[in-house]
């Protein structure tokens, strides 16, 4: 498989992907989406990370470990340090959990209010009471894995609550654990629409709820005494092109105060209809602008996952061509195999030849034994004649010692007492 990598086909591939999804990122709720998490393995730009002992999260160039795989008892966190202005958003993340058979641990996605509270590794048990949207992953129900949804507005001191599980507005089965790849789990907040999908999947939705804007994104993880390793790879938070998105803090351009004149004059009626034109102008001229470079931030992201994804085909198709076989060992195989071919063929007639001979044989060989032993038993058995007078002279002489006993007894001196 080859790919056409040439960067007007790249570019035009970009292009369409962005005027198809008209999506674009929320860089200050986002990380992940880029070659790399962090460039210093310090820290993710626009998020605070957090944990529960003296050694952070694994900050790897490629993901974020919250939990560890060992010890166990473990909470990390990392929280966005921006609010989401926008009404209408996608956030995406791709994360992996790992451990052993009976591993357990949890992990929470939150949209909240607050941001991030007081303490910063919080899991759906141990919180107090937030605004906002919580999503839990964990093995609740014991079947192989589960997302749930809760909601809060604030009132709901979750921590003191006796039945949390009660609390869930939504939920669906969701094995995630031990996959061997990251899972991916999807929120998109619409107009008139809220829902959950995994993996491609619809988990759960609803036409009643309507998050607000302005509210933090945060992710949390938590292990159990045999821990399960929660690892995030990404989480982006994007919007679509016909909402309002989040600008660069720009100065607008300066305007020369005008000149005095007097009011109500036509010179200060011209002048004033100048300005505002001026302005509206600017103002145009600055939100283009701004449309050009979130078009071309998104152009710049496309062109660099299809670079990576033609790479990854390239370096895949090599790897294949490397360990696949020789022309050289084909086309000797096959020669080989055409030879065997000729000579079974011609072995065929010996073949038959051999077959009819053994069983000619065969049935010559059953024919002959079955007359041999008829003749043996007719010729070598004993008459009957002969048995009928061996035991009447066997008889003959039992009588006749029986009868020489008796002569002998009665002959013999007479004892008396």
């Amino acid at each position: 498989m080859h790919l056409n990598r040439s960067p007007t086909f790249l570019l035009r591939i970009s292009l369409a992907a962005a005027l198809v999804h008209g999506q674009y990122i929320i860089e200050s709720s986002s990380f992940g989406h880029g070659d790399r998490i962090s460039s210093n393995r310090f820290g993710i730009p626009h998020w605070h990370i957090s944990a529960d002992g003296p050694t952070p999260p694994q900050l790897l160039s490629d993901k974020i470990v919250l939990t560890p795989p060992y010890p166990g008892n473990r909470r990390g966190a990392v929280w966005a340090e921006t609010s989401v202005p926008q009404s209408e958003w996608t956030a995406d993340l791709e994360f992996r959990a790992t451990g052993g058979d009976r591993g357990g641990g949890n992990l929470q996605i939150w949209y909240t209010k607050e941001g991030r509270p007081r303490a910063e590794t919080p899991s759906i048990y141990t919180t107090a009471a937030f605004d906002g949207l919580a999503l839990v992953v964990d093995m609740y129900g014991g079947r192989g894995g589960s997302i749930r949804g809760f909601m809060n507005d604030g009132t709901t001191d979750y921590k003191s609550h006796h039945a949390v599980d009660s609390l869930a507005f939504g939920h669906c089965d969701f094995s995630y654990r031990n996959l061997g790849r990251p899972s991916r789990i999807q929120i998109r907040q619409l107009a008139e629409f809220f829902g959950v999908s995994v993996d491609g999947k619809q988990c759960f939705s609803s036409d009643k709820i309507k998050l607000p804007a302005g509210y933090y994104f945060g992710i949390s993880a938590a292990s159990a005494d045999t821990p399960d390793s929660f690892e995030v790879y990404k989480f982006v938070t994007s919007t679509a092109a016909g909402v309002t998105r989040e600008l660069p803090n720009r100065d607008p351009p300066s305007q020369a105060p005008p000149p005095a004149s007097n009011p109500g004059s036509p010179a200060n009626d011209q002048s004033s209809r100048h300005t505002s034109s001026d302005t509206q102008f600017a103002v145009r001229f600055t939100d283009l602008q701004n449309r050009l470079e979130r078009l071309s931030q998104s152009l710049d992201n496309v062109f660099r996952e299809v670079q990576q994804l033609a790479s990854k085909s390239e370096s895949r198709h090599q790897d294949l061509s490397h360990k696949g076989m020789p022309n050289e060992q084909l086309s000797a195989m096959d020669k080989r195999i055409q030879s065997i071919e000729s000579t079974l063929q011609s072995h065929t007639g010996q073949f038959s030849n051999i077959q009819s001979s053994l069983r000619d044989s065969h049935s010559t060989l059953n024919q002959g034994l079955t007359e041999h032993m008829t003749h043996i038993i007719s010729t070598k058995t004993p008459k009957m004649s002969s048995f009928i007078i061996v035991v009447i002279v066997f008889q003959m002489l039992l009588a006749g010692s029986y009868v020489l006993y008796k002569r002998r007894r009665a002959n013999g001196p007479k004892k008396y007492l």
